[in-house]
């Protein structure tokens, strides 16, 4: 007996060890144990959903807390976020905004392997976006896709058609110019569209639509007919031009929700935004809609056909070097935000989540101030997503190049052809090659 009584004490020990998911000595034997984990955000005070995910798991597992840490929002947040992982300050779980430096965590080491986490969450194109070597470093919590907003009340002020989702881009064109010239003799200041500064608005959608277009392969002259455009209506005047959005620091977010402008191409996550803006008065009260995008010819335009557009899924990872008393606490965390509860939860404050079902779409458009009509539900529930960030090596570097070929473009005189072919150059020799 002195010599079983250690063994089954051992082997009862070794088997809490398990039940409770550490590897490590200094886990709590408890699984009920109080737990603090560490979520990556932004803007928090305006951005609700991390505190509605850290809420939502805590509902579920009372015994764990996440403590979200804020970062600057923007493209800053992918600097700081690679800093802090350098220095092993950065939190335990925390968010990939798109696709751009995926590779760039992966690769580099910063992103711990949760396929034990996504073998029980099906299959789709967002989740196989963090695959690497049959291995997932990532979940998707949300899935954005890029619509048209437009104002209703000023579409009738400049006695202008609403959209039907049947636009091409000349169709669009032609409106953002008519609503320009009606708006003008109704007394109003507002432009028919504003295109906000970021390149997706003019390079996400080129690559989505345009047939065979490859951002990997070095030759971005498909781009040229979107920037052509995007001239045009800074020409005529239909829209803000790009150095008066940079040196206004227009935002458009106040464009649209202060009805400076009829339309709006953004993603889905400005639902919540503007839910959010017009009860605090940031935005004025008016009725609006959402549209398909504009699109690349009429075989995919009308209620009939898929729309095509652009959107990378937002992902979760964890950090390698959390402690391992945390790292299944932290797992099971990626689990319920990739999941229908956490899904509804995103849906309730206006946010489009990983997996969009019929639940999902019924809360959202459930709730106060968003449109009922049917167009902006099938603009919202039927497209094409296509990634404006494939995964590659070499994507941060190509994006970086032409995010400073889209300034150029827009901003100075030495036309689309000049710019275009300087990108090549320099994808070539400074990204490609290297």
């Amino acid at each position: 007996m002195k010599r079983t009584i250690p063994a089954v004490i051992s082997a009862a020990m070794a088997l809490t060890l398990v039940l409770t998911g550490c590897g490590g000595g200094d886990e709590p034997v408890d699984p009920n144990a109080p737990v603090t984990i560490t979520l990556a955000g932004w803007s928090l005070s305006s951005t609700p959903e991390f505190k509605t995910l850290a809420d939502g798991f805590k509902a579920t597992h009372p015994n764990v807390t996440v403590e979200l840490k804020e970062y600057a929002p923007g493209n800053d947040y992918d600097t700081q976020m690679i800093t802090d992982l350098a220095a092993g300050t950065a939190p335990d779980v925390y968010v990939m905004k798109n696709l751009k430096n995926f590779y760039t965590y992966q690769s580099g080491g910063q992103l711990l392997d949760v396929s034990d986490v996504t073998s029980g969450l099906g299959s789709s194109p967002a989740l196989a976006s963090y695959q690497v070597d049959g291995k997932a470093y990532a979940v998707p919590y949300r899935q954005d896709s890029w619509v048209l907003y437009y104002n209703k009340d000023l579409f009738a002020k400049a006695k202008v058609a609403l959209p039907d989702g049947s636009w091409t881009w000349d169709d669009y064109t032609d409106a953002a110019k008519r609503l320009h010239t009606g708006l003008k003799g109704a007394g109003s200041n507002a432009t028919g569209a504003y295109q906000h500064t970021f390149q997706s608005t003019v390079q996400g959608f080129a690559l989505a639509q345009t047939p065979n277009a490859d951002l990997l392969s070095g030759d971005f002259g498909f781009m040229k007919p979107y920037y052509e455009r995007s001239l045009d209506l800074q020409a005529a005047g239909a829209q803000p031009t790009f150095g008066t959005a940079k040196t206004n620091k227009l935002t458009y977010q106040a464009q649209f929700g202060k009805q400076q402008s009829a339309m709006l191409l953004m993603g889905t996550w400005y639902v919540a935004t503007l839910l959010n803006q017009r009860k605090s008065g940031d935005a004025d009260t008016f009725e609006w809609g959402m549209a398909p995008a504009p699109q690349f010819d009429k075989s995919t335009t009308g209620t009939s056909a898929t729309p095509v557009t652009f959107g990378d899924p937002t992902g979760l990872g964890i950090n390698p070097k959390i402690s391992k008393s945390k790292a299944a606490v932290a797992k099971d965390f990626l689990k319920y935000a990739a999941g229908p509860e956490a899904g509804k939860a995103l849906a309730g404050i206006g946010l489009t989540p990983a997996q969009v079902t019929d639940a999902v779409t019924a809360s959202l458009f459930g709730l106060d101030g968003v449109p009922q009509d049917d167009l902006s539900k099938f603009a919202y529930t039927k497209h094409t997503i296509k990634p404006e960030n494939p995964v590659s090596k070499h994507t941060a570097g190509l994006q970086n190049l032409l995010n400073e070929t889209h300034s150029a473009i827009l901003s100075d005189n030495k036309g689309v052809d000049a710019e275009l072919s300087k990108a090549q150059t320099r994808a070539k020799n400074e990204v490609l090659n290297q």
